[in-house]
């Protein structure tokens, strides 16, 4: 036996729920051969016991097909995910923990965010969903290759699509494409709440919420519908971008959501050629805006070709280039994420009843006055017929 026989043999067990092997994650960690005994260390990101007991059966039957007389497999894992504990009111109950993926504007790469960090979250072994809430722009099914894929519905449910580890709905996956949706605000606020209710979730450690840009109808009905356990704000460092990014903050705050923590895209750009990273947009212009919220820079992503490529082709650039610098600083974003997830469910979760019914200070009532089935507008021009203004 050989060290490159070893890997040869481990390279054929597929991590679960992946496409990948447990070599090409990374996760085989230690090798040790003697004759013919073989002890293999992995360091795995799931927490299930399934998981680990999988990977150990299936590596032991390709070790000992390779030639090994005796095997020993040793498995690192985290520990199991800590229950939310949130409180108030919930419509998609089967969700532990909620992440709203906001920003103050468009074109900042929130949708990428969004991706990325799911998908990041799931290789860590969460069980996480993605829901596209962007109603307007529903870029996920293309960023995840499955655009142009409907999905089914079991009785009046509709089922999630599925992709690289992780659940997905999308306005995208239900309309045709290139097909533009001229809603009022009560209608947003009306597909918000099937989207949490009517699609059929898993039992599920997080779902990850690519929201509108923007500080408006979507933003408040989520906050009512669920107890959002923590905000993300995505930004660039052109202070036009900070400006926004301030008053989705600013959202966090008057919502009672835990800021989570920035993450600064364009933040750099590294040269495929040479790996040079230049700073071509600036870098470090966030921090200030982070200290004045008391929070952190989750992490600072840079311009680079995989990630332009990979979301073009439905290859999020985390999964499929996990050894590029983008990749293992979403990697990173999304362990220092969970883990302020896990601080704030210790300290007692989130409670979204402050912001139900009444309006929290700063929020226009117009929006949450406004019942769904008021499409017409009555004279006031916010378009529910609130007459508010």
């Amino acid at each position: 036996m050989t060290e490159e026989i070893v890997k040869s043999a481990l390279g054929t067990v597929t991590y679960p729920g992946f496409t990948k092997d447990i070599v090409t994650f990374g996760f085989v960690k230690d090798i040790q051969i003697s004759g013919g005994d073989v002890a293999v260390t992995v360091d795995i990101t799931s927490s299930a016991p399934e998981v680990a007991q999988q990977i150990s059966d299936e590596a032991t039957v390709a070790l000992k097909k390779a030639g090994a007389t005796n095997v020993s497999i040793a498995i690192n894992a985290p520990k199991m995910p800590r229950e939310s504990s949130s409180k108030g009111k919930n419509i998609a109950p089967q969700v532990k923990n909620f992440i709203m993926v906001s920003s103050g504007k468009g074109g900042v790469g929130k949708s990428t965010t969004s991706v990325n960090l799911a998908v990041a979250l799931a290789m860590q072994g969460k069980k996480v969903g993605l829901l596209d809430a962007d109603i307007y722009g529903p870029n996920v099914p293309r960023m995840l290759g499955l655009d142009g894929v409907k999905p089914e519905v079991a009785g009046n449910k509709v089922l999630p699509l599925k992709a690289y580890g992780i659940e997905m709905m999308s306005m995208g996956s239900l309309m045709e494409e290139g097909q533009s949706l001229i809603w009022r605000g009560a209608m947003i606020m009306k597909a918000i709440e099937q989207f949490l209710r009517d699609i059929l979730w898993s039992e599920l450690d997080c779902l990850v919420i690519d929201m509108p840009p923007g500080t408006g109808d979507a933003q408040l009905t989520l906050a009512q519908s669920v107890p959002v356990t923590a905000g993300v704000t995505v930004t660039t460092p052109q202070m036009v971008s900070l400006d926004d990014s301030r008053r989705s903050l600013d959202m966090f705050k008057k919502l009672h959501i835990p800021i989570a923590g920035i993450i600064e895209n364009m933040s750099g750009f590294i040269a495929p050629d040479t790996g040079v990273e230049y700073d071509i947009f600036g870098k470090g212009t966030t921090q200030p805006m982070a200290d004045q919220f008391d929070t952190c820079i989750l992490a600072e992503i840079p311009i680079e070709p995989a990630v332009r490529t990979g979301g073009d082709e439905g290859k999020p650039v985390t999964y499929f280039a996990p050894d590029s610098e983008t990749a293992k600083r979403y990697m990173k974003a999304a362990e220092d994420l969970w883990a302020t997830i896990e601080k704030i469910n210790a300290e007692g979760g989130v409670d979204n009843q402050a912001i139900q019914p009444n309006t929290p200070p700063g929020v226009s009532a117009c929006s949450t006055s406004a019942a769904p089935q008021q499409q017409q507008t009555s004279g006031g021009s916010c378009g529910t017929g609130c007459g508010c203004h």
